[in-house]
């Protein structure tokens, strides 16, 4: 027998009705996005085509502006997954929040921020610093969002997220010159760390801090006082959080002045460094990775400042021959700890003469405040007496640029 067809009814059943009208509720949300979003009215339509074919993009329900903690600008999509609502003139951000959304409709219990965070570390060292900034400002603009909303299981995780991603903004910075923002984004990065009650996470921010402290001109001091707080944190893992911290602390104590504390902790490290996993020493390309070249590159600079020229050079040998192609920057800050060597051990024209060569075939893209810092001490070493050369007048003048 022949049954007339009847029209659904989203409100049949309570929870469906409380699905329906929050879907149609944050539709319309997405479409106020894409009229900031999307200057041009064919991308607008396609944007609002788009939400109305996949509404399953769409979650149960939109922020409660009774709740203080969440934020009355943001909606929320399937659980966890959060769309920007506040206008935009990037419509890059929106086109990535919408994927984050399409991406939870198919799996909600994924979770792709570890996989992003792991693409940053990869790509530090190989796409141009303003690529890697502009995207990760898009990235961290939707992850704020997710924030702001999920107070449930995920937030420590996309704490953590947050956390290793603002390291990077605050290492471009640092690379950049931008010593006061650096300064800003540090007190975030461990803010957020610290929120997401991850250890690892907490010493990897503070660790990075460390690290770059002896770049950034801050006196040595105040970056060994800073390591000084952290130690409290190590639990005698080894980690590539831990190995990073030991290793900045090193470079800290020896521009400090205090070479024997310096040798004590690089050879502390070369000792954990050996109990790493295997993964974290292969991870070669890796920002987060701890691959051997880094222990090498920390043991040259210490031994360097330390004048003990031999175990420096056997240091830098070693760092040159594992550092990849992809990490040209860091092999040239390696040989100028060599260039400030032979000045020190009375070959100043030579070490100067290294130094000219080192900065003339480093490509332009590669100059940045990491290796001004560096060729100033290869300045710093020459005598007083030495200082009338040509030579060492020219480099002053390229490290101060």
């Amino acid at each position: 027998m022949h049954r007339p067809r009847t029209r659904h009814d989203p409100h049949q059943h309570p929870h469906a009705r409380q699905q329906h009208h929050a879907v149609l509720a944050n539709t319309e949300h997405l479409r106020i996005i894409n009229r900031h979003a999307y200057p041009c009215t064919s991308q607008r339509r396609h944007a609002d085509r788009l939400i109305r074919t996949h509404p399953a993009i769409l979650s149960q329900k939109r922020p409660d502006s009774a709740n203080p903690q969440v934020h009355p600008t943001a909606t929320t999509c399937t659980p966890g997954f959060a769309i920007a609502a506040a206008p935009t003139g990037d419509r890059l951000v929106g086109l990535e929040a919408l994927r984050h959304s399409l991406t939870a409709a198919i799996d909600v219990g994924h979770d792709e921020w570890p996989d992003i965070v792991a693409a940053y570390g990869r790509c530090y060292y190989q796409q141009p610093h303003d690529q890697v900034m502009t995207q990760l400002g898009r990235d961290l603009a939707v992850l704020q969002h997710q924030i702001t909303v999920d107070q449930g299981e995920r937030r420590p995780l996309l704490l953590k997220a947050a956390g290793q991603l603002s390291v990077i903004i605050a290492l471009g910075l640092v690379a950049s010159g931008q010593a006061i923002a650096a300064r800003r984004w540090w007190r975030t990065a461990r803010r957020v760390a610290d929120e997401s009650g991850d250890p690892d996470a907490q010493i990897m921010v503070r660790a990075w801090d460390v690290v770059n402290g002896s770049y950034d001109g801050r006196p040595a001091v105040q970056v060994v006082a800073v390591s000084d707080e952290v130690l409290p944190l190590l639990d005698g893992r080894a980690s590539a959080a831990t190995c990073g911290l030991l290793a900045g602390r090193a470079q800290a104590l020896s521009l400090a002045g205090r070479h024997a504390e310096a040798v004590a902790t690089v050879q502390q490290l070369a000792r954990m460094a050996e109990q790493l996993p295997a993964t974290v020493v292969d991870d070669v390309e890796s920002l987060w990775g701890w691959p051997e070249h880094r222990l090498r590159h920390t043991e040259s600079w210490v031994y360097t400042h330390a004048a003990n020229y031999r175990r420096a050079g056997e240091a830098q040998d070693r760092a040159l021959a594992l550092y990849p192609a992809s990490q040209i920057r860091l092999r040239t800050q390696v040989e100028l700890h060599r260039a400030a060597a032979l000045i020190r051990t009375g070959h100043v024209p030579d070490g100067l003469r290294l130094a000219a060569d080192l900065l003339d075939r480093l490509p332009t893209s590669q100059h940045n405040e990491l290796v001004r810092s560096v060729a100033r001490q290869v300045v710093v070493a020459v005598p007083d007496s030495e200082r009338r050369q040509s030579s060492y007048r020219e480099l002053l003048e390229r490290v101060r640029s």
